[in-house]
């Protein structure tokens, strides 16, 4: 505690020299150095993992790009940089990220204290647990005593104690800060259960292979998990333009347009898709960049849909909350207009 303690003081100075500073202009930063630094959580599959030639790939390593794409006209001019619970939101603050697209939770604390700002929803989860099949645990209830493996310094951690005091249930928390270091103790039996965003539970049983069927992800979602891509306050024209590449690629999908067809909407009469294109309304120059942008993004990473079929539905995970409004989801964005 006295080192959660410490680390959040920390955090919270940081956040205020950097707000007596005057904000650096990100985007021509970004541009001088030629490429765009972003903070990730590695070995999480379908969010932000290497595949077998070190190419980063998930939906996380994908909204990278596709700012990338916006700021610099090219979405592979992006170094991802592996970072902790812990570390990350230093690494942000002094400037060592431009971005962090890393499973990250909006909360008022996060942004109120930390000089932070999230500029929307890239994922909608909730945290629960995993167990192994033969424990005969089929319910977070019959979790009374167990050790809990959790990751330090994250909402997680927080969402598993007020669970545990809101049911007046005792448990024994195993407390380890990297991902892959929690994995392996959860394997090697070290804990009962496993607690995490819901998603990438399902993303490590699914990485089991074969004895995937070993592990069951609990029934139970203890909290409400919105997941989005983060930047320092005070440079709003930053925030800008990440807030508005996320609400482009929703903005694609409601229209239609993806990734595989774009060529056909080239001569579009619909208003809404003229604008999202630039053929009209001069609203690229608004945001700092040229007006094809978002016909950018499209092309070479694809809508919120695309990024998701080929990030997270090979996982086994259905689109639910995160398909878009018309749908049922929750994927709203404000019109481009």
């Amino acid at each position: 505690m006295k080192f959660l303690a410490a680390l959040v003081a920390g955090a919270a100075c940081l956040a205020s020299l950097a707000q007596a500073q005057p904000a650096p202009d990100t985007i021509a930063v970004i541009r001088a150095r030629g490429h765009l630094i972003c903070g990730v959580t590695v070995n999480s599959v379908g969010f932000a993992n290497p595949d077998s030639r070190g190419i980063m790939r998930g939906m996380d390593a994908d909204i990278c790009r596709a700012v990338a794409a916006v700021v610099l006209g090219d979405a592979e001019k992006v170094r991802f940089v592996p970072n902790t619970a812990v570390q990350r939101f230093p690494m942000l603050q002094s400037g060592e990220l431009d971005l962090l697209v890393r499973n990250t939770t909006w909360t008022l604390g996060r942004e109120a204290s930390l000089g932070l700002a999230f500029a929307g929803i890239n994922f909608y989860d909730g945290q629960g647990f995993i167990v192994k099949r033969d424990s005969g645990i089929t319910s977070a209830r019959q979790l009374e005593g167990a050790t809990i493996c959790v990751a330090p310094g994250t909402t997680t951690e927080l969402n598993l104690t007020d669970y545990f005091r809101t049911n007046r249930m005792r448990f024994q928390p195993v407390v380890i800060e990297g991902i892959e270091e929690i994995r392996a103790a959860f394997l090697a039996g070290r804990c009962d259960a496993y607690t995490n965003d819901a998603t990438a539970l399902a993303t490590f049983r699914h990485a089991q292979g074969a004895n995937a069927e070993r592990y069951m992800v609990l029934p139970e979602r203890i909290s409400r998990e919105p997941l989005g891509p983060v930047v320092r306050k005070g440079d709003w024209k930053w925030f800008d333009l990440v807030r508005w590449t996320l609400f482009a690629m929703i903005n694609a999908e409601e229209l239609g347009i993806s990734q595989a067809n774009l060529a056909s909407f080239a001569q579009s009469t619909n208003p809404d898709v003229q604008r999202l294109l630039g053929r009209t309304g001069d609203l690229g120059r608004a945001l700092g960049v040229d007006n094809e942008w978002a016909m950018r993004i499209i092309r070479d990473v694809g809508n919120y849909g695309d990024i998701f079929e080929r990030n997270i539905a090979p996982l086994g995970i259905p689109r639910g909350l995160n398909d878009i409004w018309t749908r049922g989801g929750l994927h709203y964005a404000p019109p481009i207009r």
